[in-house]
């Protein structure tokens, strides 16, 4: 310590009025939200009884996972009474292709669209830009004729098939977004050095695609687990979403309403794309900070 340090101690920071505003803003919204969660846990984990009585604030007088074990095992969507899941291991199956394909596609279209001297780029990305703001309800019934023609509607394949095509002009644009970032003499060096356009992108340009894979991979998971529209549309019996059956669980039901099962169901539902977030979070954000979302 200096004695200039000794003899000018530095005055303590006085919170302003304008941070106290901020902090009081960003705690009054995030009890907006965190309010409606915990009123669906712990709903989750009441009995019936307690549930009637109206009190939804207050804690389980008695903790119990029945209604978790009846959303997951036994609840009835439609004529199935197998539980929830039947429709996650759909979504599972859901989910793996329609990541791999929209992906690994618009990696390469973003890849060759950015770094390399592609025929009518421009207006290609400018089609690629309003296919992005393409409302779905517009497309579906053109994507319902094709899937028909090509013999798959109403199967898994058609739900995967969809996805990955709604994804690719917004996957292309980031992806080449991204990859605009990496120097042209780079990839000219390799070109010289005999690299061809497979050999570049699988030994420069995707070990340099961490970052952008990652946030790419997180906004697709969530994207996909959640979607209700494209299952419903085209799936078929015994090929339908989670969220297809937790909305059939929901709207339909006969007798007295099992709040206590309904938001056992819903929070079966949400945990798969908060667990891969909670986990892949960090990355996310150094993502976005290394460039992935801007243009």
């Amino acid at each position: 310590m200096t004695d200039a340090t000794v003899m000018y101690p530095r005055k303590p920071k006085r919170i302003k009025g304008r941070s106290i505003a901020i902090i009081v803003f960003l705690t009054m919204a995030a009890m907006f939200f965190c309010v409606p969660l915990y009123v669906l846990i712990v709903t989750s984990f009441k009995e019936m009884d307690q549930i009637r009585e109206g009190a939804m604030f207050s804690l389980p007088t008695t903790w119990t996972l029945e209604a978790w074990h009846f959303a997951w095992f036994e609840a009835c969507s439609g004529l199935s009474c197998s539980g929830l899941k039947t429709g996650f291991w759909n979504s599972v199956v859901i989910l793996i292709p329609s990541l791999i394909a929209s992906i690994a596609l618009s990696m390469v279209t973003g890849y060759a669209l950015a770094l390399w001297d592609v025929k009518w780029a421009g207006p290609f990305l400018f089609i690629l830009f309003l296919c992005a703001f393409v409302p779905f309800q517009i497309i579906m019934y053109p994507l319902i004729r094709l899937t028909v023609t090509m013999g798959i509607y109403g199967s898994i394949t058609a739900i995967a098939f969809v996805h990955t095509v709604l994804a690719m002009p917004v996957l292309t644009l980031i992806f080449r977004n991204f990859y605009k970032d990496i120097p042209p003499e780079l990839i000219k060096a390799a070109i010289m050095d005999s690299g061809s356009f497979w050999r570049i992108f699988v030994e420069i340009i995707l070990p340099m695609s961490g970052n952008i894979l990652i946030v790419v991979l997180i906004l697709q998971i969530t994207s996909i687990w959640n979607d209700y529209l494209i299952g419903v549309t085209f799936g078929g019996l015994g090929t339908k979403p989670m969220t297809v059956h937790l909305a059939n669980m929901v709207t339909v039901s006969t007798g007295t309403v099992s709040y206590n099962v309904n938001m056992a169901a819903a929070l079966l539902t949400a945990i798969p794309p908060l667990v891969i977030y909670f986990v892949l979070g960090k990355f996310f954000v150094q993502g976005i900070a290394a460039g992935a979302i801007k243009g």
